[in-house]
Order: structure tokens, then sequence, then C-alpha cells
């Protein structure tokens, strides 16, 4: 499933791309769902359970603007096919070593035209509570991203620092984020379909969506084996989380 280079440049950059696993009528498949959260999102007045809106300046709630369904595939169980997708599970058993999987913290930005936004700079260990090396993170993104419409962006090689920066919050933008030194990242840019598998120890983030036609869908995930034990997520006691692998593995 993975090359010895491939292996060899998670290790040293954190993150591996993977473009076009996904296209033709799965792609539309979950895309229309996704159409679908979006809907519901136009429908909202004020923040509703997992469903967040876009912020004004003053941190007050944009109103019919979607930015982020949190816990995605507790809303919309459909979502938990793309989490428990071959093409993806395999190769994350790969580079966690284990053979059975879970996944958590399931989300969904629709990084809507005209300033949608999802992430700014940060470790996503971080909102863990952890450094562990054995949690994984996925970008899977559905539209074609790329940098007018706020594609991924990473500092290669940055999971290799040690431990998790200091984070902050800033008035008026969702989450909690940090700094980084700017002449280091690299825009992921890639075509609808493709996934980004890397470190959640790797510092990343995205710019705003500056387009003024298009969205870019995206989900952001977390695997980890099903021995690592994570104390802010127990299993059994946080619905965010579902076995995606057993530990037999699936022919691709």
């Amino acid at each position: 499933m993975l090359n010895t280079e491939q292996l060899q440049q998670f290790r040293h950059d954190g993150y591996l791309v993977f473009e076009r696993l996904f296209f033709g009528e799965r792609l539309e498949h979950y895309l229309s769902v996704f159409d679908e959260l979006v809907e519901q999102g136009r429908r909202l007045q004020e923040p509703a359970p997992h469903f967040s809106l876009e912020l004004n300046a003053d941190g007050s709630p944009r109103a019919g603007l979607l930015h982020k369904v949190q816990g995605v595939c507790v809303v919309e169980p459909r979502i938990l096919e793309l989490a428990r997708e071959p093409a993806i599970v395999e190769r994350v058993a790969t580079l966690l070593e284990h053979e059975q999987l879970d996944v958590f913290g399931t989300k969904f930005f629709p990084k809507l035209a005209g300033g949608g936004t999802s992430t700014h700079w940060h470790q996503d260990n971080f909102y863990f509570g952890t450094d562990s090396t054995r949690v994984l993170s996925c970008g899977i993104y559905l539209q074609d991203a790329d940098v007018a419409n706020g594609c991924l962006r990473v500092v290669p090689g940055s999971h290799r620092s040690g431990g998790i920066v200091e984070h902050r919050h800033e008035p008026g933008m969702h989450g909690s984020w940090t700094d980084v030194d700017e002449e280091r990242a690299v825009d992921v840019e890639v075509p609808g379909g493709s996934v980004v598998l890397f470190s959640a120890n790797l510092l990343h983030g995205a710019a705003d969506n500056v387009d003024a036609e298009r969205t870019r869908y995206s989900t952001a995930w977390h695997y980890v084996p099903g021995d690592v034990e994570l104390e802010r997520f127990p299993r059994g006691a946080y619905d965010d989380m579902f076995n995606v692998r057993s530990g037999e593995s699936t022919a691709v």
C-alpha cells in the first residue's frame, strides 16, 4: 500500500498526499451529502448543536453561513462510510503500524465562497491533550483546493520539533492558533477527491476562502490504533469515536 520512499517521506516531512483517491459517482455521492448539510446551515440564524456559523469581527454569528459541522459522523452517519474507505484506512494502518483503527473528532468544513474559514496555524494534538505520535490526522478534499479558496498549508518537518507549541485564542475567530515562520510553509494544492494524511503534531492550517464563487468542501478527522487511549476522548463515553477497521485487511 505504501512504498519505502513514502514511509521515509512521512517520517521526514510529517505528511503524505494522495491525489484523486475518490472520483466519479463515489465522489459525487459524498458531495451530495455535504450539500445537504450546507443547506441545513443556510437555515440557521444562530449556532445549533454540532453546527457553528462563521463569525463577524465582534464575534457574533453570521446567519446562514456555515463554518463547521463538529461530529459530522454523528450528525450524518453516511459520512462514516468515507472515514471507513479502504483506500484510506489501509494506508493509515500501515503508517500507524496497527491493524485495528478508530476514528474520532469528525468535522466538515464547507469553506463557503467569499470568506469561508476553517483553521489557522495549529497542531491537532494541542486539542487532544497529548503529543503522541500515534494519532494520525486526515484531511479529505472533496473539491479542488488551491491558494485562492484556502487550501491546506503545512510546515514540513515541524512534527519532529518536539512537544506542543503555545496556542492562543483570538476574539472573532473559532479555535486557538499559533504563529509559524511563513517562509517554511508549503501550500498543499490538490484536486477534488484527494486525501492528506499527517501527524497530529504537524503545524498546519489554511487561509480563508477569498474566491467569490467556489466552495472548498473538506473533512478533517483523526485515526488512532485500538490500543491507544486518549484521556479527553474515552471510548464508550465520547460519541464521536467509531471503529473503522477491525484488523482484517481489505484489498484495494
